[in-house]
């Protein structure tokens, strides 16, 4: 991407996704290797569909005491840059009592599947991404 194509692609590409992997430390390189597979895998419900509106930017990895306030500052960063939407995916992470409220929409698998009984979560994620396009 150079500022010629995003100057021509920024209407269209209005959705910026920020992957979440919530890791700590503590966790064995299989560990880690494992949470970004379940991310990838998570993410393929929003990249895959949307393709065409959503820009994917490098993952925020690490969980903290700051990560609220974090993620907050970089989704008002994004949307000064030039995006009109925010989009945080998490596998691992739960969002929880979180707030974000620079964020647009917040989706967390782990926190889905508690929530959500045999219900299709990748029908669900694309519900909520179609229902913020619609805001």
């Amino acid at each position: 991407m150079n500022q010629d194509s995003w100057a021509e692609l920024q209407l269209y590409l209005d959705t910026c996704l920020v992957p979440f992997t919530a890791m700590s430390g503590k966790l064995s390189p299989v560990e880690a290797t494992e949470a970004l597979e379940r991310l990838r895998d998570f993410l393929d419900m929003v990249e895959i569909p949307f393709k065409g509106r959503i820009m994917t930017y490098p993952a925020y990895h690490y969980s903290s005491t700051e990560m609220s306030m974090t993620l907050n500052t970089l989704s008002a960063e994004l949307k000064a840059s030039g995006f009109k939407y925010v989009v945080i995916m998490t596998a691992d992470g739960s969002f929880e009592g979180v707030e974000v409220s620079n964020a647009d929409l917040i989706l967390s698998h782990k926190d889905l599947l508690q929530n959500m009984e045999n219900k299709d979560i990748a029908q669900y994620v694309g519900e909520c991404i179609r229902n913020l396009w619609k805001k």
